[in-house]
Order: C-alpha cells, then sequence, then structure tokens
C-alpha cells in the first residue's frame, strides 16, 4: 500500500520554483497577510488531482500527516484523497468517520481554496444527508462555525451550504450568510456574496432579493456586488443605488 512518503517524494518532484513564487503572492503568504507563512511547491491543482486519484488508497493516518505540513500542495492532495473516500464511503459509518477526522483537522484548511475545494463535498454533504439525531441541527453546526474567531472556520460554514443549494435549499445559506453580514474579513464578504448569488441563480431569485431588501444596509460593499452579479443589469443598478 502507498504511503506518505510516496506521496511526498511524488509531490516534491513535480515542484516549480517559479510558478511556487507566484503562488506565494497570490495566496497573500506575506507576514501579517491571510496565508502567513504557507509554503507552495507550485504545482498547478489538475496535477495535484492526478496525485490525490493516484493515491487515494492511503490510509487515513498518511492523510494526517499530509494535512500537519507546512507545504499548501500537501494539504491540498491530502483534501482531494479525502474527498476521494468520501464520496467512495459505501456506509453511514464510514462517512461519519471521515466527516469527524475532517472536523478535527480544520486548523489544515486554512486557506481559501483548501476550503473552497472540499467544504461543500464533505461538511456540507454529511451535514445535509446523515447529520441527524437528537441533539443534532445542521443549522446550529454552521451556526457555531459562522461564530468561530477562526476566519478559515467562518468560511467552511458558509461555503459548505453550496452542497444545500445544490440541493435546492436555501435556509442555510441565508442564516449563515445574516450572520456573518458583519464580518471584517473581506474573504468572508466574498463567500457570503458568492453564496448568495448561488442561492438565487439555482434556486431562486425571489428569495434573494427578499434577503437582500431585508438586509441592504447591513451588506459590506463587496458581498452586495458578488450577490447581485446574475441580476438583470436594472436590477443591479437599482440595489448600487440604493447603498
Amino acid at each position: 500500500m502507498p504511503n506518505f512518503k510516496d506521496i511526498a517524494q511524488s509531490l516534491d518532484s513535480l515542484a516549480d520554483n517559479k510558478q511556487a513564487v507566484i503562488l506565494q503572492r497570490f495566496f497573500k503568504t506575506g507576514p501579517g497577510e491571510y496565508g502567513a507563512g504557507d509554503v507552495f511547491l507550485g504545482i498547478k491543482v489538475p496535477v495535484q488531482r492526478l496525485v490525490a486519484k493516484k493515491y487515494q488508497s492511503v490510509p487515513l493516518s498518511a492523510v494526517a500527516r499530509l494535512l500537519k505540513s507546512k507545504i499548501h500542495e500537501y494539504r491540498l492532495v491530502g483534501l482531494l484523497i479525502l474527498i476521494k473516500k468520501y464520496e467512495a464511503a459505501d456506509s453511514r459509518e464510514l462517512k461519519q468517520e471521515i466527516f469527524y477526522f475532517y472536523v478535527d483537522n480544520f486548523l489544515a484548511i486554512n486557506n481559501w481554496d483548501l476550503v473552497d475545494l472540499s467544504a461543500p463535498k464533505i461538511v456540507g454533504d454529511y451535514l445535509f444527508n446523515y447529520y441527524q439525531g437528537k441533539n443534532k441541527s445542521s443549522l446550529k453546526f454552521l451556526e457555531n462555525l459562522a461564530a468561530s474567531h477562526n476566519l478559515w472556520e467562518r468560511r467552511i460554514a458558509i461555503i459548505s451550504t453550496f452542497y444545500f443549494i445544490y440541493r435546492g435549499q436555501t435556509r442555510e445559506t441565508f442564516v449563515i450568510a445574516a450572520k456573518l453580514l458583519s464580518d471584517q474579513h473581506d474573504l468572508i464578504h466574498k463567500a457570503v456574496g458568492w453564496m448568495l448569488r448561488e442561492a438565487g441563480k439555482r434556486v431562486s431569485e425571489p428569495e434573494l432579493l427578499k434577503f437582500l431588501d431585508a438586509n441592504l444596509k447591513k451588506m459590506p460593499r463587496t458581498a452586495l456586488r458578488y450577490a447581485i452579479e446574475r441580476l438583470a443589469e436594472s436590477k443591479r443598478r437599482a440595489y448600487l443605488a440604493r447603498t
């Protein structure tokens, strides 16, 4: 069976120093920036997907080692493997194990691409389909995340609702979006606006308009611009004129 060292050697052999410099700037890894300290090898995502596919049979212990790495691509490949394991899991018990493994490793999911690629497919799917029973509420779980002091947990909260949107359900998106309207970070403003836009585009534009009318004065400009991107030009102009 392949192991952590096999994956590490594969990724190290694919390193591109010039691309790494570009990615370190793009993902804001400088002192005081949101990705401070993150290290990149310079491997593009499609290539990382191939590595994850090749090594998807590794045990969770190897995935855990990948997620503990300071190297961004190690963590991303670990998450891609975890998604494959979750999708292949043929029982509720296995999906539950992977879900809680993901939750236990929240600290490793610490940049926006890591959140966006994984949260809907693991957290969103599990909460929608399996997180049931006494004292278990998907919405409460997401609300607790949205109240976190950790930027990435707050982003996981709103981005996980993308799965609910896929399934035609918008309540979670609107509730979590409302809780995050006062957030100070631009990455949350963008995520909230994105999910609102998708809720309106994929499920119900009238529900989106109702949310906008009720919350317009509280919405950060960035969130609003993202949320109204798919509206008719006349509606976009009208909302922007009201702010």
